[in-house]
């Protein structure tokens, strides 16, 4: 039995084969979505994806399945941020030209109440350990705390000016919070809401990614052309990275270790290496480079070039220019679809959300013929014990949630056919099994549910 790995809490997992070794990348659709599409979010739960329209003041709902748009929800003026709550299943939006927070019900897309907050709210992120909901207000310098079961306001804290940027670590309990204004990073108790401290970072401090295999935190300063790490125990500055010119955006790859800096104004990427902070090599993409996003199950990491109308496919073990895919006009932002390993791009100018798709005819369709290993796992949904039985010995198997972070490890001292997970510590949401055998592997999707299984 594989032994429990104390995490943050998810949500519910479906179960198929994913192929490691499927590459192709592809433009499947192109979406229509409201005026100046600005932030993308994905439900685990039901398989959606959200799109703020910042000039029409509403919200995109698409089916993850079939990319059709299931409805268009009224919020407030000038949305902009999204992020998702899982264990209520529920989309928080902000609306920077009204100073509130539209709650949408997950299930059935529609508004449950508008929380007002300061004044421009334009970033978001949640707090699994205390189900809460952070929201940085850009006008007023602080950052309101909402309560994630009730939707009421906790408290307002004070930070830096021009709060622009969050991140969570959940090894801690802590939000990071970046204020361009003042070149600092405010450190937030997660269960207290207090101010820790505040680090002084570089100028102009932008986009935050935190590094669970090192518990480092990393962020880019767009005008001083560096990033700072941060340690996330102490919370003192480790070291300043130079990269290119005006970094914009940063993504984390937990399989190899790495961090992806996207230079908006050098038009390439900078990869550093999570375990020395040195910088590996650098990486020509498109023109103004702004949003990145990491695709777990193949180990990818994609870079929306503003400037040229097109997207980047990195790969992250060699740091190679995969391929280019053009889409639409001036993409800014990303999410990614783990059930159907599809990557999604809004296009500010396109009035539209591109799907890229890691397959030519769907990994559900592929998968159970080409996968090198046969794993028959149950049950599912899966509530407290995982069983996986496999068509040749078992060496390694791990379990990452959908972000690629890495949950369950257990290395078979015998090879055996047959192994069991705890599931007793994780909430539902989607993960994914990696069984490795003598010469093979594969990864199966998986469900983790607390309801009454039926």
């Amino acid at each position: 039995m594989i032994c429990k790995q104390k995490y943050a809490k998810i949500a519910t997992i479906i179960l198929f084969c994913l192929p490691l070794f499927i590459s192709a990348q592809w433009l499947e659709t192109t979406i229509p979505v409201g005026n100046s599409p600005i932030g993308l979010v994905y439900n685990t739960t039901n398989n959606k994806v959200y799109c703020t329209n910042y000039g029409s003041d509403n919200v995109t709902v698409i089916d993850g399945a079939t990319n059709s748009v299931i409805t268009t929800i009224s919020v407030g003026d000038n949305p902009m941020a999204l992020v998702y709550n899982p264990t209520n299943n529920k989309v928080y939006c902000t609306n920077g030209g009204t100073g509130n927070v539209t709650v949408i019900d997950g299930v059935g897309n529609s508004v449950i109440t508008t929380i007002t907050v300061g004044s421009y709210p334009h970033a978001l992120v949640y707090n699994p350990a205390n189900n809460k909901i952070y929201c940085a207000n850009g006008g007023t310098g602080n950052v309101t705390v909402i309560d994630g079961a009730t939707n009421s306001v906790i408290t307002t804290i004070t930070v830096g000016n021009d709060p622009w940027a969050f991140v969570y670590n959940p090894s801690n309990n802590k939000v990071y919070c970046a204020n361009y204004q003042s070149g600092n990073v405010t450190v937030i108790d997660g269960a207290t809401n207090n101010v820790i401290t505040t680090i002084t970072v570089g100028n102009q401090p932008l986009p935050l990614i935190y590094n669970s295999t090192n518990n480092e935190v990393y962020c880019a300063n767009e005008s001083s052309d560096n990033v700072t790490v941060i340690d996330g125990v102490t919370n003192n500055v480790i070291t300043t990275i130079t990269v290119g010119d005006q970094p914009r955006a940063l993504t984390y790859n937990p399989t190899n270790n790495k961090i992806y800096c996207a230079n908006r104004g050098s038009d390439n990427v900078t990869v550093i290496d999570g375990a020395t902070n040195g910088v590996i090599t650098t990486i020509t993409v498109g023109d103004a480079p702004g949003a990145l996003v990491y695709n777990p199950i193949n180990n990818k990491s994609y870079c929306a070039n503003a400037g040229s109308n097109n997207v980047t496919v990195i790969d992250g073990a060699a740091n190679s220019v995969i391929t280019t895919i053009t889409v639409g006009s001036w993409p800014r932002a990303f999410t990614w679809n783990p059930v159907q390993n599809r990557t999604y791009v809004a296009n500010y100018n396109g009035s539209s959300v591109s799907v890229i798709r890691d397959s030519l005819t769907g990994i559900e369709e592929l998968a159970p013929r080409a996968s090198p290993v046969f794993l028959d796992i149950y049950p599912n949904p899966v509530k407290t014990m995982l069983t996986i039985n496999a068509s040749t010995p078992l060496r390694t198997v791990k379990m990452y949630d959908v972000l690629g972070n890495l949950v369950r490890k257990g290395e078979l001292n015998e090879p055996t056919r047959t192994t069991t997970i705890s599931m007793e510590d994780l909430d539902s949401g989607v993960h994914f099994v990696h069984a490795i055998t003598e010469g093979a592997e594969s990864i199966h999707k998986v469900i983790v549910t607390k309801q009454t299984q039926l």
